[in-house]
Formats: C-alpha cells, structure tokens, sequence
C-alpha cells in the first residue's frame, strides 16, 4: 500500500506544492522590489508630493488658501485710497463713461463723489460731442467703456474717437475676464487699456483721481 501509486503521487503534490510557495514568494516580493524603485526613481514619493504642491501654491509655504493661487501670479493687495482732490464747482468734466450697467455707474458716481471729480455719463457719439462742445476747448481726459454695452457700439466708436482725439485723451475699457476675443479686438481697434471687471474696480480710484485732476495737477498726480 505505501509503495503503491498513491505515494509517489503523494510525495510529487507535495514537491509540486513547495514548488508552487517558492515562486509565490518570489513572485510576491518582486511588487515591493518595484514600489521601492518607483520611489527611487521619484515617481510617487512624498518629496515630490510636496515639492508639487509648493509649486501650484506659488510658494506660498503651505498658508491656507495658497493651493488656489495660480502659479506664478503674486496675491494682490488693496491699494490705498487716494487722496480727494480741491473741490471745484465751476469745473468742466474731464471723464466721461460710456457705461449703463446699474452696478457700475453706481461705483463710479459714488468713487468720484469722493474725490471730488465730474465724471458724465454719455450713450452716444452725438452725446459726447455735444458735451464736449460745451467744454470748449478742453478735450476729454479719459473715456471709460463698458465693453459689454452694445448701445454705445463700442468697437465700432472706439475708433472714431482715437482718430479723433489724438493721444489727448485715454481710452479705458472693461469686460468680463473671459472674454478674451472681445479684449484683443477692443486693443485691435485703439483702446489704450481692457481691464477685467474686478481690476477695474479695484484701480477706479487712481484712474479717477489721475485724470479728473485739472492740467496744472497732473505732473503731481503722475
């Protein structure tokens, strides 16, 4: 019975079994042998998580928030309030605003009722020139537009006026941030500077107050 055919079959599943551990343990410490070269090699190790994320942070050394900053762009930071300017009752405006957005008009009224600057809004070229008119010879200093303010056509006015002005007057328009057709067709057609709403915003003061402010005060304000 033991030297029947049983055994030596026995005996060979036995050998064929610690054949078979052998090269399963062989085989299952190759996984680690490569995870340990992955992480030699830089792939995904927690050097290179971090280096990554200091990278997208803009080094911003790990600060909360940091991880939404794009990289290469430096925070922003509130610019001071200008100064008013003298009040001047008798005083031609200087700005004049191509602009119907209620939000909008609203900042800009109220950013130079502050600092003591005439800004008028106007909806079309025959109003502009009546206002000007009015002004004698005095040319606008700054004219501000919506780019969005399909009333005032503005790519198509912009022109007119630049030909019409000369380098006198600056041209200032503002659009959403993702408009970027719209921005290189407003430089394409002679706008001096397209600001996205938000940096318009945030710079209104200083443009008001540079160009509402009479010529005798402008080498000061510059």
């Amino acid at each position: 019975m033991n030297a029947g055919p049983g055994k030596p079959s026995g005996g060979g599943g036995g050998r064929r079994r610690r054949r078979g551990r052998r090269q399963h343990n062989q085989r299952g410490h190759r996984p680690g042998q490569g995870l340990s070269r992955e992480n030699k090699d830089g792939i995904y190790t927690a050097p290179m998580d971090h280096s990554y994320r200091a990278v997208l942070n803009g080094g911003n050394n790990g600060h909360k928030g940091g991880g939404r900053q794009r990289p290469g762009f430096a925070p922003q930071f509130a610019q001071p309030e200008p100064e008013p300017l003298p009040p001047t009752e008798d005083a031609n405006s200087r700005i004049f605003a191509f602009v119907e957005d209620l939000f909008f008009m609203t900042k800009i009224q109220e950013t130079a009722r502050k600092l003591n600057v005439k800004v008028e809004f106007v909806k079309s070229d025959k109003d502009l020139s009546d206002r000007m008119q009015q002004n004698g010879e005095e040319k606008p200093s700054l004219i501000i537009f919506d780019l969005n303010n399909n009333g005032a056509k503005p790519l198509t006015l912009i022109p007119k006026l630049k030909s019409k002005l000369k380098k006198g007057t600056s041209i200032i328009g503002f659009l959403s941030h993702v408009q970027g057709d719209l921005k290189q067709k407003a430089h394409e057609v002679g706008c001096d500077m397209v600001l996205p709403r938000s940096a318009f915003s945030q710079n209104l003061p200083q443009l008001l107050r540079r160009h509402g402010a009479p010529d005798d005060m402008d080498a000061a304000v510059q």
